[in-house]
């Protein structure tokens, strides 16, 4: 499954877990492909640099390249107008165009007003995890019992 997952939902996962962490750890399993733009890269760099300085007590040090390397860095789609009420938004919507990627994973409250835009989902992360994951889980655990 290719996602696309925004800033403060990585961040998140990087220092607080829950949810977020779930989401992460799915793609450090294999289980998902994470699909960035070089837009996206930068700002997750600049946000794990700015909040390592305020919770030094997480080592994010190794994680970007780590990220970096194991995800689907694509070209960005082309929208012709602004679809998200914040324009900085957009560039998650562009990765999942330039991705093929149906979904974005999303903490951000205006993000989620343009879920179906091009037939992308957006969903927050504790639905993301109860719709996808969850659901990928339990068809892989039915597979196995079934020898398939």
């Amino acid at each position: 499954m290719r996602v696309v997952i925004d800033t403060n939902v990585f961040i998140s996962a990087v220092f607080f877990g829950g949810k977020p962490g779930v989401v992460l750890d799915a793609f450090r399993a294999g289980q998902l492909e994470m699909i960035l733009s070089a837009e996206i890269l930068k700002e997750y760099s600049e946000a794990l640099e700015r909040l390592s300085a305020r919770f030094p007590s997480v080592d994010a040090s190794g994680l970007l390249s780590i990220v970096a390397a194991g995800c689907t860095t694509v070209m960005p789609g082309v929208i012709n107008d602004q679809v998200c009420a914040d324009p900085d938004d957009d560039k998650f919507i562009t990765a999942a165009l330039g991705g093929n990627s149906k979904t974005i994973v999303s903490g951000d409250k205006h993000l989620p007003d343009v879920n179906g835009y091009a037939g992308i989902d957006i969903l927050g992360p504790a639905d993301f995890v109860e719709r996808c994951l969850t659901e990928r889980s339990s068809t892989s655990e039915q597979h196995e019992n079934q020898g398939l």
